[in-house]
């Protein structure tokens, strides 16, 4: 079994009821979830002219292999309605794979870790609430170190509770 790491989010449509939706996917088609974090909400990261961002962190168990957990992810992103047409554009969801175990995986379709996450507070607040002693297999460095130390600008909320 493998335990992953993701990164969610989304700043078209109900971005609550998206989270939701992207979760379950999830937790149906690639394992169950061990720990989620709150709702964080930040300003669009890349292109700025664009709704806030809704983002979650998540640990999944899954006894997929790599490349099937990517396949997994971005067919879960295409069944909720996804269409790329711009990089760091509006999205109805993301779905970022982290980490998967302590591996490092450099291929043409999969890069693990995810090779930008210790420079997006978006993606390094969420992760710290739920694994902040979890160690960078690169980098050696804790989630919470890199997070004290990101030299992200880009402010980021932790919402309590998701409305129902």
């Amino acid at each position: 079994m493998h335990k992953v790491f993701f990164s969610i989010g989304g700043n078209i449509g109900d971005r609550y009821h998206n989270l939701e939706k992207a979760i379950a996917a999830i937790s149906k088609q690639i394992g169950p979830i061990l720990a989620l974090s709150s709702i964080y909400e930040t300003k669009a990261w890349g292109i700025e002219n664009q709704p806030d961002f809704l983002n979650q962190a998540l640990l999944v168990e899954t006894n997929l292999s790599p490349i099937e957990i990517l396949e997994t992810a971005l067919a879960i992103e295409i069944q909720m309605g996804r269409v790329r047409t711009q990089k760091w554009f509006t999205r109805i969801i993301d779905i970022d794979l982290l980490f998967i175990d302590n591996q490092i995986i450099t291929s043409k379709k999969l890069t693990i870790p995810h090779p930008f996450l210790a420079e997006r507070n978006f993606v390094l607040a969420p992760l710290a609430e739920i694994a902040p002693n979890f160690i960078h297999p690169v980098l050696q460095k804790s989630i919470a170190t890199l997070y004290a130390n990101s030299g992200d600008p880009l402010e980021v909320w932790q919402i309590e509770t998701i409305p129902n």
